[in-house]
């Protein structure tokens, strides 16, 4: 199957210039690299100190504006102008781990029928603290596994858990359900993958394709991702809704306090609560956000075009009843 990887950048540097170089190092070829840029004058700084340098010939470059970048709906424009079998996701901050990457990716779309998506282990990198290196290996276990439906009573929300970081769609299922969210805040990922299971489709977690991703977020950055992650959720009851998910939250934070204590690292259990305590908070008003006056989510959230853009939050629909709106 041909592949083309879709590339969503915002202010380029030298870990883009790294990832290009190691996508055109991969087993598997790329057939196309569809990149789409936020705000043109970065990109045309980036040109002009050596980026260019770094463009292979299969490289095709859109702009779009930050009032028009859209989680759901830029991707879906840049997997719309492929005409590969295979359309790999990734943001210009993963790096492939091995020259393997996009060959392991793709290989349970290929040999599996009823595969419609498969994502990648992420790896912390190397500045990764002791905490964010453990999240990561909780999140993405070293063994394979394919979801389907029939999984939600075992695995909750991780169910449809799926992550655009670096995760390949086979196009043709993707343009049959609809492809993703045009509008929404952030889990466009998430709910693709939820609407792939409702359809009958699978989603594979494919341990052996490793791509270098992690961030040190502030607590700040804690709070405001996980109130965005929670007005996704509450703007899709129709997925979300009735399926448990904040037992997970509360299973990782029990899980890593007793590995840092088993690890000789007590003296980072402090951090780990005030981690957990920014993002629990976030995600509980995140859950809320219609009550809550519009110059108060602009203080919560990492996507204040998002907000600027709509008006109304709710994934651009029409405005929800209960959504304070400022007078």
């Amino acid at each position: 199957m041909t592949v083309d990887v879709v590339i969503p950048v915002y202010k380029p540097g030298k870990r883009f210039r790294e990832l290009l170089g190691r996508l055109a190092a991969q087993t598997k070829p790329v057939n196309r690299l569809l990149i789409v840029n936020t705000e043109k004058e970065y990109w045309d700084s980036w040109l002009a100190e050596g980026g260019g340098d770094a463009l292979p010939d299969y490289v095709s470059v859109s702009h779009v504006t930050r009032e028009a970048f859209d989680h759901g709906g830029t991707r879906d424009m840049a997997v719309r102008m492929s005409e590969a079998d295979i359309c790999v996701l990734m943001t210009d901050d993963a790096l492939p781990a091995r020259r393997s990457l996009l060959e392991e990716l793709c290989k349970p779309l290929e040999e599996q029928a009823q595969t419609a998506i498969s994502y990648a282990r992420q790896l912390p990198g190397k500045d990764s603290g002791p905490i964010e290196r453990y999240t990561r290996s909780f999140n993405y276990p070293a063994v394979s596994r394919v979801k389907t439906k029939a999984d939600l009573e075992e695995l909750g929300i991780k169910t449809f858990f799926c992550s655009n970081v670096c995760a390949a769609y086979k196009r043709e299922i993707y343009l049959e359900l609809g492809g993703f969210v045009r509008k929404t805040i952030f889990n466009e990922d998430m709910l693709f993958a939820a609407k792939a299971m409702e359809n009958g489709y699978a989603v594979c977690y494919a341990a052996g394709a490793e791509v270098i991703h992690s961030h040190q977020y502030t607590l700040a950055q804690q709070f405001k991702r996980n109130f965005d992650l929670a007005v996704s959720q509450a703007d899709h009851p129709e997925v979300f809704e009735g399926i448990r998910s904040e037992g997970e939250g509360v299973r990782l934070v029990g899980q890593t306090a007793v590995w840092l204590m088993k690890s000789g690292r007590p003296y980072l259990l402090p951090k780990l609560v005030a981690d957990s305590g920014a993002k629990y908070a976030g995600y509980r008003l995140g859950k809320q956000y219609r009550r809550l006056p519009r110059r108060v989510i602009l203080h919560c959230t990492m996507n204040r075009n998002y907000w600027n853009s709509t008006g109304t939050g709710n994934g651009g629909k029409a405005p929800v009843k209960g959504y304070k709106q400022d007078v």
